[in-house]
């Protein structure tokens, strides 16, 4: 068959986004012999989310031991929590150790994917109109990759920088300047203390106060680190028991709701010890119960706080001018800068591309009423797709890459049966997706996340489509191999 320039060869498997889980795959699919794979990247270089999120103060909020793939442990990390720069060479460090390079198309952001039924391919286009078809198609976008950008009334109309925390604009000194900050999220947590001490006056205004607990990070000490790279099994001890400590806060958050008491204890004498007035501190009181949300940990924040030239404004806001922010009160905020901490839309899975599968069924109208899959990997109605870090299976409580790793075994024993058992496409019946999610969702309705708040976890309409409500530890045995009496398997 003659290679067409516009049309290449079908590939075996076609992943897109070169962040943890694409690579993860990728070598994967390397170490297993299979190397007739494509990774598209939009981005110019790989990393995914800790490649967009560089803004001052961006680090992990898991144990950097581990946050890392246990077939590539890194011993020296710098802190207990790394910081972003670390996390992003790491992943550089992976792409070229593994030699992924020659097999990413960097600056190649996937439009939409289409089901071929006769030849059980999926055609794939780009959005600049390059096209390529592949058995399997593997989405590797992750859930935070989309910044979210708030209606607010004549946001468009500011005449001043504005920018997202996800797309930081470094060129831009906010020396001596008035800055809004839009939000008290993960990120927002995390840069705020690292501009406060630089801007003439910050306005951090508060839709609803986060939990901000200690973080237990420091920086990794000479010898230790001399020790580590000596005996690098101490490194995999430390991962095993930061594994353990981690995975028992599943009893709080699914289990037994009640042991949240400790953890408020935590919270409430953090925020005594970061905030000495006592009208401020009533103002970063959560107003739902802890766990509902993301729980965050910071060292720094609630001592930004208190500075002298910040205020926190937990007015909602009205509307913004061409050089303010108007809160409801009608009081005029006037900035020169504002900075979006508003996240990411976590629950707009594979968006925005069209993904179409049997019959030309569209994905996003699929899961208008949520995203859902079976173990987040596999939906019904679109054969030989495979998603990592799909639908419920985030994590409120460990590390991703534990559960990426642990999705990869499943993927591998799909992508190989096309070819083993030459089958032209598998597709997971809808009673297991179905029954799969029912009894996922009865679980999930007896964790902290449904006590009653609203939170990137959920959907509009209340349905919670990104945590997993268990333990890690059994999600991987559930993922250890692919179970083809779940699948039809077409020849």
């Amino acid at each position: 068959m003659q290679k067409n320039p516009q049309q290449p060869a079908p590939l075996h498997v076609l992943i897109i986004g070169a962040g943890f889980g694409g690579m993860g795959l990728a070598i994967q699919l390397q170490k297993a012999g299979n190397h007739d794979f494509l990774i598209l990247e939009k981005g110019s270089e790989v990393g995914g989310t800790w490649r967009d999120n560089s803004y001052p103060g961006a680090a992990c909020d898991v144990p950097s031991h581990l946050y890392s793939f246990s077939f590539e442990p890194k011993v020296d990390w710098s802190r207990k929590f790394a910081p972003q720069a670390e996390i992003f060479a790491y992943q550089r460090h992976c792409a070229d150790k593994y030699g992924l390079r020659r097999h990413i198309r960097f600056g190649c952001e996937v439009a939409g994917a289409e089901f071929d039924e006769a030849s059980g391919l999926w055609q794939v286009h780009t959005q600049n109109g390059e096209r390529y078809s592949a058995r399997a198609l593997v989405s590797a976008c992750g859930q935070l990759n989309r910044p979210a950008w708030p209606r607010i009334t004549g946001l468009e109309k500011f005449r001043g920088e504005l920018f997202h925390s996800a797309r930081w604009n470094h060129g831009y000194s906010l020396a001596g300047k008035r800055v809004a900050v839009i939000g008290t999220g993960a990120s927002a947590i995390q840069f705020v203390p690292q501009i406060a001490p630089e801007v003439a006056r910050l306005h951090l205004f508060q839709r609803s106060a986060p939990y901000v607990i200690h973080k237990a990070d420091r920086a990794y000490r000479p010898w230790e680190l001399a020790v580590m790279r000596h005996a690098p099994g101490l490194q995999k001890l430390d991962r095993m028991l930061k594994y353990i400590q981690h995975e028992s806060r599943v009893l709080a958050f699914s289990m037994f709701p009640p042991l949240m008491k400790f953890i408020r204890f935590k919270f409430d004498r953090h925020l005594a010890r970061g905030v000495p007035d006592a009208s401020l501190r009533q103002r970063l009181q959560p107003d739902y119960p802890l766990g509902c949300k993301r729980i965050l940990i910071s060292n720094d924040f609630y001592p930004a706080l208190a500075r002298p030239n910040v205020e926190l404004v937990t007015e909602a806001i009205r509307e913004v001018t061409e050089d303010a922010v108007i809160t409801r009160d009608g009081v005029n905020h006037e900035v020169d800068a504002i900075i979006l901490g508003t996240g990411f839309t976590a629950t707009d899975f594979l968006a925005p591309m069209s993904i179409r599968g049997l019959g030309g069924r569209d994905l996003n109208q699929a899961w208008r009423e949520g995203a859902e899959a079976y173990l987040g990997i596999s939906v019904s109605g679109f054969p030989n797709l495979f998603i990592l870090y799909g639908p419920n299976t985030n994590l409120g409580h460990s590390s991703i890459i534990y559960m990426l790793e642990s999705q990869y075994p499943y993927v591998l024993d799909g992508i190989n049966a096309l070819v083993e058992r030459g089958l032209r496409y598998l597709d997971l019946k809808q009673d297991v997706q179905k029954d799969y999610n029912r009894e996922l969702q009865r679980q999930v309705h007896h964790t902290v996340w449904e006590q009653g708040c609203n939170s990137w976890y959920k959907t509009a309409e209340g349905k919670n489509t990104n945590n997993w409500p268990g333990f890690t530890f059994t999600y991987r045995l559930q993922a250890r191999r692919l179970e083809f009496e779940h699948y039809e398997c077409a020849r």
